[in-house]
C-alpha cells in the first residue's frame, strides 16, 4: 500500500533563487511553516503548525537532514504523530532541481505513507505541496501577484 507523493514545477528563476528558498529558514517560514531548520547534513529540526485532531497530528513534524548537494538534492526525514512522542507517519521529502533554459524545474518527492493510518495525511500532503509550490510562486513572483515591496 505504500503511497508516493510526486510532483514537479517550474520556476523562472534561477536555480540560486529556487534553492534559498527549500534552504533559509526565514524564508520557509513564509512559504512552508515555522521552523528551526539549518542546511547542514544530520541537522535535526522541527515543523511547527496546527494541530490536526482529523490527521491525528499534534503539529509538529520531526526532521533530519538527510541529503544536501547545494542546488541540486536535498532530502529530509518527516516524521508526526498524535503526540506525546508517539510517532505513526515516517517518511522522507526529497527535493531535484534542474537548471533549464529559462528558470528551474522542481521535483518534489515526498514517500513512507505505507501504514493505513497514514492514508489521511498522504492526501492532505498532496494538495497540500501543490500549495505550497504557488506560494513559492508568489514570493519569487510578487508583482505579479498583486504585491509589490515598496
Amino acid at each position: 500500500m505504500a503511497k508516493v507523493i510526486k510532483h514537479q514545477y517550474f520556476f523562472a528563476h534561477p536555480a540560486e533563487a529556487v534553492w534559498e528558498y527549500l534552504t533559509s529558514s526565514e524564508l520557509m517560514a513564509q512559504w512552508l511553516m515555522k521552523n528551526d531548520f539549518q542546511p547542514v547534513l544530520g541537522h535535526e529540526f522541527q515543523f511547527r503548525t496546527g494541530a490536526k485532531a482529523a490527521l491525528n497530528f499534534d503539529g509538529i513534524f520531526y526532521c533530519k537532514v538527510l541529503n544536501i548537494e547545494p542546488l541540486k538534492t536535498l532530502s529530509y526525514s518527516w516524521n508526526c504523530g498524535p503526540g506525546d512522542g508517539k510517532i505513526t507517519l515516517e517518511s522522507v521529502v526529497t527535493w531535484q532541481l534542474e537548471p533549464r533554459e529559462h528558470g528551474t524545474e522542481i521535483f518534489l518527492e515526498h514517500r513512507g505513507f505505507n501504514q493505513e493510518e497514514n492514508l489521511e495525511m498522504y492526501h492532505a500532503l498532496m494538495h497540500g505541496w501543490q500549495e505550497k509550490f504557488q506560494n513559492i510562486e508568489k514570493l519569487l513572483n510578487p508583482e505579479a501577484h498583486g504585491h509589490t515591496n515598496a
